[in-house]
């Protein structure tokens, strides 16, 4: 018989806020537990009894990183509920490109990337949630009636596709102009008719 999984202690919770924040300005992919205990105030004996090991800390992390993805594409549903398809893409790339959520995103970028090369361990699965979450939400923005025929699906495919490959665009080069321009440019053609 297993363990029932027990709800995060406060203590627990509190560490997990202070290790993400630490994450999101350094990254998961040289983690290593010593300077992340000394930077949030723990130490590496208290941060592996409260989350198990270090792959247990990372995993905890990303569900972290994936909750704040999650908490946004919430709000874009309570915010825009009526929105079509296109006007969806459109606030999607605007949450994506604002510069206070680069951190989040970078790390986003590292989660994903490493899930798809190391796709055991505590990476396992992040590319391909990510991937079905965002598909659902745009879904939402598509008439019920047609969003499971092949052209609904390969259409908010497609949008998906271009977001990321900006994200990963303006990421790197932090050409805001030129990337949104081209991301305004590709959601209008894929979004007519």
């Amino acid at each position: 018989m297993s363990d029932p999984v027990r709800a995060p202690s406060a203590r627990q919770q509190e560490l997990l806020e202070l290790a993400y924040k630490y994450a999101l300005e350094h990254g998961l992919a040289e983690l290593s537990l010593r300077p992340l205990a000394a930077a949030i105030g723990s130490s590496p004996r208290v941060l592996l009894f409260l989350f198990g090991s270090k792959d247990d800390l990372i995993r905890a992390l990303l569900g972290r990183a994936r909750s704040s993805e999650l908490a946004m594409l919430t709000d874009l549903r309570t915010t825009y509920p009526d929105a079509d398809l296109a006007a969806a893409a459109t606030h999607l790339w605007r949450w994506l490109s604002a510069a206070e959520h680069r951190d989040l995103l970078r790390l986003w970028v590292e989660g994903y990337a490493r899930s798809l090369v190391e796709p055991s361990g505590p990476w396992a699965g992040f590319a391909a949630s990510t991937v079905q979450d965002w598909l659902d939400v745009l879904a939402e923005y598509q008439p019920a009636r047609s969003r499971h025929g092949r052209r609904a699906v390969a259409q908010r495919t497609t949008i998906l596709a271009v977001l990321r490959g900006a994200l990963f665009d303006l990421l790197a080069t932090g050409d805001d102009e030129r990337v949104g321009a081209a991301v305004t440019r590709e959601l209008a053609h894929q979004t007519q008719g």
